[in-house]
């Protein structure tokens, strides 16, 4: 049974309720139960009659509109708009144009195609004609995920796409363990982005390639690309690779262990990463207003070998799939700690406003209106409690699909992008294990695409238009007083289980979030921030 804040102890404690959309991970159900949950039953309980509602596509905004003061959904309306790699390119391209490129040089220049291709060839060509090492590029799927359907090259006739790709320069000297690449996932909690509050999970997962790296050999991607989706099916996955070990995955800890081993300030480069997160962040502020709602994010970071963290994506729904033994170690203690940060409270049990009494009432207050607020309201966070042991993981289904139906017909093409003479590569090899369909000869993809929508068509429109805000949306006024406020508008709780604030990082940035986000203010702060960062940085080389 959830530990509530408030309360009377001698009344009755109900169990709070979790609601699950379908294909929702398994390890949510299994956490829930552990922590004494039970499951909504819409036969037999009332619409209203849950407290969590987890799913993997975004509520309709009737939803948000209709949250109850005791209720949380998993996702912000519109949250996407840094989850799709070209709406990614596109904030940070136009942040980097606003407030200078010096705090935006996290994020290799990108190239959306088709409406970019000239702008690329003309960089393309400048690369080509410098002195130096050879320029390598990397092609991507802009509503792909798990690595399906990227391309590195060098020269540009090997650049084939029949959707719309995003192109960037490929980071070719990657941090390497061992001779192996990897890259971090590291867990974002956002529960507010009105005051923006955001929260790091100091445990994540970095995540290796399963060959050594190898720049001659473009077409294996068990040498290029890090995805656990892709490498489980490599030959070495279950080997013990020197340096490594088996499977493909550390833990944060781990790593750090490493890189302390070694000399590396691991502190500074969390600090550099932890900056990435609020500048990404702040590239789609403001978004439209929702009450009781959070979203956890899944930022993959690479390492290059100065020790510079780049941003490569912003994951929308990071899986929560149980691969290995490390993710179960990681994920469900993230889970774990997601429902700490929820500050449930023993009103929450009751699910009714008549039975909360006045509180109910003020909860319904416009957070966002000047003056005191209501004492009975400060949240007081969950007393933590020791993690029951884990029940017996069921089977956990595969990663999660794309929705059927229209949305396939443009996949399809996605993965039509191998060379015009295809032959036997390791890419096409993992594509028979995944059951993906072979690259069609020029004949049989000419005469496709004669019966499949172009790159601009009705179909990819509707698709992005679903992410586009809505007059409903702009005019939606809250009416659910947030369950993270405070009485007395303090700095959020430092630490919450294993997540830690990292915006507002000062009492300046707190101010500068409220009551519509002032971008301006909190780029000042960040500079600020940035510069006492190096400034200690480099009083510590001094001493050494």
């Amino acid at each position: 049974m959830e530990i509530m804040a408030d309360g009377d102890a001698s009344e009755t404690l109900k169990p709070l309720v979790f609601r699950l959309h379908e294909n929702a991970p398994a390890i949510i159900r299994e956490v829930l139960l552990e922590r004494g949950w039970t499951e909504f039953d819409q036969k037999e309980q009332d619409d209203t009659d849950w407290n969590l509602y987890w799913r993997n596509s975004p509520f309709p905004m009737t939803d948000h509109h209709s949250i109850k003061p005791w209720q949380r959904l998993n996702h912000y309306p519109e949250a996407v708009r840094i989850t799709r790699k070209d709406y990614l390119a596109r904030h940070l391209k136009r942040m980097k144009g606003a407030y200078g490129s010096a705090l935006y040089e996290f994020s290799p220049v990108a190239f959306i195609m088709p409406n970019d291709y000239v702008k690329f060839i003309a960089e393309y060509s400048k690369e080509r004609q410098s002195v130096g090492r050879p320029s390598y590029w990397i092609c991507k799927p802009v509503h792909l995920s798990r690595g399906r359907g990227i391309l590195i090259f060098q020269d540009v006739k090997d650049l084939v796409y029949h959707c719309t790709v995003i192109v960037q320069k490929y980071i070719s000297n990657p941090l390497l363990i061992s001779g192996y690449k990897l890259d971090l996932r590291l867990y974002v909690c956002v529960t507010s982005f009105c005051p923006l509050t955001i929260y790091t999970y100091e445990e994540g997962l970095v995540r290796f390639a399963t060959e050594k790296f190898d720049l001659s050999s473009l077409d294996n991607v068990y040498a290029h690309l890090t995805n656990t989706s892709i490498n489980k099916y490599g030959a070495s996955y279950k080997t013990y690779k020197e340096g490594i070990g088996c499977g493909c995955k550390w833990t944060f800890s781990k790593f750090r262990s490493y890189l302390r081993i070694f000399g590396v300030d691991d502190m500074l480069l969390w600090q550099k990463m932890n900056n990435i997160v609020i500048l990404t962040l702040l590239a789609i502020t403001p978004l439209p207003e929702a009450s009781n709602c959070f979203e956890l994010f899944g930022f993959d970071i690479l390492i290059d070998d100065k020790f510079k963290p780049w941003l490569l994506e912003v994951n929308y729904n990071p899986a929560l799939c149980l691969d290995c033994s490390i993710d179960d170690t990681v994920k469900r203690k993230l889970l774990h700690d997601i429902v700490e940060l929820l500050n449930y409270k023993q009103v929450d049990t009751h699910r009714q406003n008549e039975m909360s009494g006045s509180k109910a009432v003020r909860r319904q207050v416009p957070w966002r209106r000047t003056g005191k607020s209501t004492p009975e309201e400060a949240p007081g966070l969950l007393s933590g409690r020791k993690v029951s042991t884990c029940i017996s993981a069921s089977q956990t289904p595969p990663a999660l699909q794309f929705a059927r139906g229209s949305v396939n017909k443009v996949s399809a093409l996605t993965r039509k992008t191998a060379r015009a003479h295809p032959r036997k590569t390791l890419t096409s090899e993992l594509r028979e294990k995944m059951n993906m369909p072979k690259a069609s000869s020029p004949v049989k993809t000419e005469a496709r695409n004669k019966q499949l929508p172009a790159v601009h068509s009705p179909l990819i429109s509707a698709q992005l238009s679903r992410w586009s805000p809505s007059p409903e949306v702009c005019n939606y006024k809250l009416s659910t007083r947030p369950y993270f406020l405070s009485d007395k508008n303090q700095m959020p709780t430092r630490q919450v289980g294993g997540f830690v604030l990292i915006f507002p990082f000062n009492e300046a940035a707190l101010q500068a979030s409220k009551d519509g986000t002032d971008v301006k203010s909190i780029i000042k702060e960040i500079n600020k921030l940035v510069s006492k960062q190096n400034s200690t940085r480099q009083k510590k080389a001094q001493t050494v």
